[in-house]
């Protein structure tokens, strides 16, 4: 068109574009660049975090690690070179390396202290705390050990503490004198010892087992920390409870004056309240340790020399045929030691062969038996050998066998012409353990001795309060235990006369039924079994009369006030009684040979369960060995064990 200029809308368009890409071209550039300064600003930033971290890790973690785990290797070599030094009985060189073990684990604490941070470290407070825990133990047994040696360090002379051994010098004699003076220089201080033992079982149960695998370098670390933890309760509880029997131990074994006590065979084949019929005595006198026989003899030689027997207690003149007196070996009617032990001083004190003692043990033949399998399995009494292996007369041990033939005797009749053997063969046991080197057999005899007491295969009854305090608090003095809870013993007694109990079998079921409102009715199913044929109990022909009819006075001990409800298998109408602070159900069975005998009582406890958990206390009859006992809760079956100790439950109901 005339008289208008020509605009080139393209050209202007594509000239903004161009303008606009350029622009954009430039941001970008500048953003690059501005991204590339910003990402070596973070680099700079993280390589400057990195270093730190490091230097806190090498400074904070690793280096003080590494001074920590040199540390603590050398404290453990100084530690084992302190304990060889004990095992060589050198008190002044112990005294030397217990102090350089004390320094060392000082260094060891003190190398600690930079890593205390680690307590509020998610995980590594785990180790830190463990560490710690064990560290503190190990400054308390230290402590311990320095009231040990510095006891013993002034008489080390005397008592031949002096190294080379000389604890294993010498005769027999000589050794026991050494460990009953050794004993009487540390007892005065035990106090302070179970003090720093105490803290030594509250700082190991600190640690935490399951904070480890069960295996790590070939070593199975959890299962080994969790073994310390149960040997350090055990034997600080053991150190803590036998306190008032320690102090006066050395006494006890004759340090200053000679001590006798009274040694009492039962018989636990002819099952009686306290763990068996008491078939012989010993006298045994202990000087320094020493033990010397006094005498030896058949019980009936004793009983013979009392006069005027008082009249039998029922129970005798009930199961018991022809015999209307009470003797010194029926006395132990109770099953509290204590109390029939009482019962047999009564008459005792009237003995003519009566000799003053300071103290009356009672052991079993499972004490014979296991102290000869420690002795090689075999020990000669007057020419005689007699060993554990098994004897196809009983399918006993040959001892066993030996024993009942030499000391029991036919129902109606009396054998007056039995050997001593008793302390004939308690010595014989005696002389081969101590003839040897203590290494030898002396450890694994005290640790049966030890298995033996806890299974009530061994029970004391001393004389001393301070001592009895102790061993009631081992619960060695075969008591019948008060219990809040629920509470059961179950005591067999032969009144056959023969050994029956060597072939019978007892199996205990033990039923709750638990109520609604908590009530508890209990039902107690014992099933007695004797797989064996009779004996000839042919008095003429000479025979051995060992398995025979069982004739057994049952009794349960029960929660006082329990209320007697039904009940089948006894021969005579259970009755209700109250005893030692229990409620008695008492009944009688008899087991014959090949035979088999059920006995079942139901009785309602005098309390509810409240909580929903029913603590029980069942105790172990002494003389008894690993009856099977089953429990169960309104029908279903929740405890399976051997009775071989008293056992403590809490059942939830």
């Amino acid at each position: 068109m005339s008289g208008f200029e020509k605009i080139d809308l393209i050209s202007k368009t594509r000239s903004r574009l161009q303008s606009k890409t350029d622009g954009d071209d430039m941001s970008n550039k500048k953003r690059t660049r501005k991204r590339f300064q910003l990402s070596r600003k973070n680099l700079g930033m993280m390589t400057g975090i990195f270093l730190v971290i490091a230097l806190l890790l090498t400074f904070g973690l690793i280096v003080p690690g590494i001074s920590l785990a040199k540390s603590a290797q050398k404290t453990y070599t100084q530690a084992k070179i302190m304990a060889d030094a004990l095992k060589q009985q050198n008190i002044e060189l112990a005294s030397v390396e217990l102090e350089k073990t004390k320094v060392a684990l000082a260094d060891t604490q003190k190398k600690m202290r930079p890593l205390i941070y680690l307590k509020f470290v998610p995980l590594a407070n785990f180790y830190y705390n463990d560490a710690e825990h064990g560290l503190n133990a190990g400054a308390e047994g230290l402590k311990a050990a320095t009231i040990v040696v510095d006891s013993l360090k002034p008489y080390a002379d005397v008592l031949g503490l002096k190294g080379q051994g000389s604890f294993a010098g010498g005769s027999a004699e000589d050794r026991i004198k050494t460990a009953v003076l050794s004993m009487g220089k540390i007892t005065p201080r035990i106090d302070e010892i179970s003090d720093s033992l105490l803290v030594v079982r509250k700082e190991v149960d600190g640690i935490n087992p399951d904070h480890y695998p069960e295996f790590l370098f070939g070593k199975n670390i959890k299962s080994q920390i969790t073994q310390l933890k149960l040997l350090t309760d055990q034997g600080v509880e053991f150190v803590d409870e036998a306190r008032p029997l320690i102090k006066v131990l050395p006494s006890l074994l004759g340090e200053k004056e000679e001590k006798k006590y009274l040694v009492i065979f039962q018989n636990d084949k002819e099952l009686r309240p306290t763990g068996g019929f008491m078939t012989a005595y010993a006298i045994f006198r202990l000087d320094k340790g020493v033990i010397k026989l006094d005498r030896s003899d058949d019980i009936y030689v004793l009983d013979d020399s009392i006069p005027n027997k008082p009249k039998a207690p029922e129970p005798i003149l009930k199961y018991l045929p022809k015999v209307s007196t009470l003797n010194l070996r029926d006395s132990n009617l109770s099953p509290d030691f204590i109390v029939s032990m009482n019962e047999f001083n009564k008459l005792y004190d009237r003995a003519g062969q009566k000799v003053e003692v300071d103290g009356i043990i009672a052991i079993d033949t499972y004490v014979l038996v296991e102290t000869i399998k420690v002795l090689d399995n075999q020990i000669s009494v007057n020419g005689q050998t007699y060993t554990t292996e098994e004897d196809a007369r009983c399918d006993c041990p040959q001892v066993i066998y030996e024993l009942e033939d030499n000391i029991s005797r036919p129902v109606n009749y009396v054998r007056t012409d039995r050997k001593a053997l008793l302390g004939d063969m308690l010595t014989a046991l005696m002389s081969k353990a101590l003839s040897s080197s203590p290494k030898q057999y002396w450890g694994p005899l005290f640790q049966t001795m030890l298995n033996q007491t806890y299974q009530k295969h061994v029970l004391f009854y001393l004389y001393d309060k301070d001592a009895q305090s102790g061993i009631e608090a081992l619960n060695a003095a075969g008591k019948i235990l008060p219990f809040e809870g629920d509470y059961l013993h179950i005591n067999d007694t032969n009144f056959g006369g023969a050994k029956s109990n060597l072939f019978v079998t007892q199996e205990v079921e033990v039923a709750y039924d638990v109520k609604s409102d908590g009530a508890v009715q209990k039902t107690i199913t014992v099933d007695y079994k004797n797989t064996y044929p009779p004996s000839d109990c042919n008095l003429e022909r000479g025979g051995l009369c060992l398995n025979a009819e069982l004739r057994d006075w049952i009794r349960f001990y029960v929660p006082n006030g329990s209320t007697l409800g039904k009940n089948t298998g006894s021969e005579v109408k259970m009755t209700t009684s109250e005893d030692l602070g229990k409620t008695v159900l008492e009944g009688f069975v008899t087991v014959r040979p090949l035979g088999k005998t059920k006995l079942t009582v139901t009785y309602d406890l005098p309390f509810k369960v409240e909580g929903g958990v029913l603590p029980v206390l069942i105790q172990k009859q002494p003389g008894t060995y690993g009856p099977q006992y089953t429990i169960k809760v309104n029908g279903k079956t929740v405890e399976k064990f051997e009775l071989l100790t008293d056992k403590e439950l809490k059942l939830k109901v």
